[in-house]
């Protein structure tokens, strides 16, 4: 698989609940691919793209690493992206 839904991607790697959060998500213009805000539930990602998500507890940067088929537990949906993000407590112990 080259390319999936944004909407189903964002529910297999569990950013939300149900699929149609993911689409209302990005219909609401909550979700940037690669820095452009998206509408379209149903625009392709690939792997490499960035998806910047706003949720009601935060901002989600995530680079997508890959697709499955159907939505598994959390531990397979981590194998689909690498956050971005660096958290408080790891920038803290480098001082």
């Amino acid at each position: 698989m080259e390319r999936q839904r944004l909407d189903k991607w964002l529910w297999h790697a569990r950013v939300v609940k149900a699929r149609t959060d993911a689409a209302s998500l990005v219909e609401g213009g909550r979700v940037r691919l690669n820095g452009s805000r998206q509408r379209t539930p149903g625009h392709a990602v690939k792997i490499g793209d960035v998806v910047t998500v706003a949720l009601d507890r935060g901002v989600r940067v995530l680079k997508i690493a890959g697709f499955s088929e159907r939505r598994g537990d959390a531990a397979s949906a981590r194998n689909l992206y690498t956050d971005l993000q660096v958290s408080p407590e790891q920038t803290s112990g480098n001082k």
